[in-house]
């Protein structure tokens, strides 16, 4: 079910409150370019300083926009676990199609805390879970090992995969089984994540490119690397621009040149530099995107 180019959603904003329109707008494009799945409220659509009335609000309006035409993945991670539950059991009654859950941030819990995290949120509803594993924004490498005796719980299908160490790919197949759902969430290496058995890529260029994106990750998956690589080379400039900031940000200035939504961001995060602008624009140029 979860497969291909799944586009990290952004959440735009308008005169610092959520853009409802923009929002499904964009959902509306996701699915038109081709996108397989779209995935709101994680780190890309600023899930930190979102309240809770936002999070719930954004899900539940990517949820009726999406109708059932695409899956919805929701984000739906805390570093408090009664909150990652309530955020889970919310997305559930709204009808998203599985949660996405990054390990606890700050805590620093142990591997065994980690699997008592994730076994009560799997305990709390009946919404599949996809493990986000993100070392540098969490502090935490949830391991290989770790990762196997989670699999064993049938809701737990698969993970999001931040490390950019595509070895790990082929470690997880090991622990998890080749049915486990890996999916990249670094889109620099995606081409190299699905030669070792990955099967798609939560991406945040996808925000900008989502028909490139997708073509690339149909490319991979028919096994037809040499066409997949012509797009990587495509790609490539675009993947490094977006993320010479904080990706969020790249990502809305880019779609903001497409004219898809403002380039507006929360603080403490701050709109994207004189430079960085040039760059993006130049990788956009060099992806086709603008003239």
């Amino acid at each position: 079910m979860f497969k291909g180019s799944m586009p990290a959603l952004i959440t735009p904003f308008k005169d610092g409150a959520v853009d409802v329109d923009t929002l499904k707008s964009l959902v509306e494009w996701h699915i038109e370019e081709g996108s397989s799945a779209i995935v709101p409220v994680g780190t890309t659509g600023e899930s930190p300083t979102l309240t809770h009335a936002e999070h719930e609000l954004v899900v539940e309006e990517v949820v009726k926009a999406a109708a059932g035409r695409m899956p919805v993945i929701a984000g739906a991670g805390s570093n408090n676990t009664a909150e990652a539950m309530r955020l889970m059991q919310h997305a559930h009654k709204v009808g998203a199609d599985a949660a996405l859950v990054v390990t606890p941030y700050y805590n620093k819990p142990t591997q065994a805390g980690l699997i008592a995290h994730f076994t009560a949120l799997h305990d709390c509803c009946d919404l599949p879970i996809i493990i986000y594993n993100i070392p540098p924004r969490s502090v935490i490498d949830m391991t290989p090992a770790t990762m196997g005796e989670l699999a064993k719980l049938p809701r737990i299908i698969g993970v999001k995969d931040a490390t950019a160490d595509i070895t790990r790919v082929s470690h997880q197949r090991a622990t998890c089984g080749a049915d486990f759902v890996q999916l990249s969430g670094e889109d620099a290496s995606a081409l190299g994540f699905n030669a070792h058995g990955g099967v798609g890529c939560i991406s945040v260029t996808a925000n900008v490119a989502p028909r490139l994106c997708a073509e690339f990750q149909a490319a991979t998956l028919e096994g037809d690397f040499a066409k997949a690589l012509e797009y990587q080379d495509r790609l490539m400039p675009l993947h490094t621009a977006i993320f010479l900031e904080p990706g969020l940000a790249g990502a809305k200035y880019g779609l903001s040149r497409l004219g898809r939504c403002s380039d507006e961001v929360r603080l403490p995060l701050t709109g994207v530099t004189d430079g960085t602008k040039a760059a993006i624009d130049d990788a956009m140029r060099h992806a086709g995107l603008l003239n």
